[in-house]
């Protein structure tokens, strides 16, 4: 079973950056590929990110390419999402998501463990 807990939420005038970070609890973590979703009040939750196993293979939203950058450190078990250029609408609630495997992935349903979330405000 894997935990994951998110930091580094908060409060950001628009043009501004953000880094997000998420740890996770299983020692086999480095097997695991991740990704990252967001939240917004009164829309389902939508994909952002996603990293493999190695950190070598990303893929990002339309809406955030170019913005923000995945990465991880196998050896810290650490999964983090680089914010830059941030927007009012990267208003959110971001979560960290993980699932044992290699490859990437897009959808939700990919994922069986998630974080708790941590909120991302841009003011405008």
């Amino acid at each position: 079973q894997v935990q994951l807990v998110e930091s580094g939420g908060g409060l950001v005038q628009a043009g501004g950056s953000l880094r997000l970070s998420c740890a996770a609890s299983e020692r086999t973590f480095p097997g695991y590929f991740a990704g990252w979703f967001r939240e917004a009040p009164g829309k389902e939750r939508e994909f952002v990110a996603t990293i493999n196993w190695s950190g070598d293979s990303t893929y990002y939203a339309d809406s955030v390419k170019g913005r923000f950058t995945a990465s991880r450190d196998n050896a810290k078990k650490m999964v983090y999402l680089q914010m830059n250029s941030l927007k009012p609408e990267d208003t959110a609630v971001y979560f960290c998501a993980a699932e044992y495997g290699r490859g990437i992935r897009t959808r939700r349903t990919d994922y069986s463990y998630w974080g708790q979330g941590t909120q991302v405000t841009v003011s405008s």
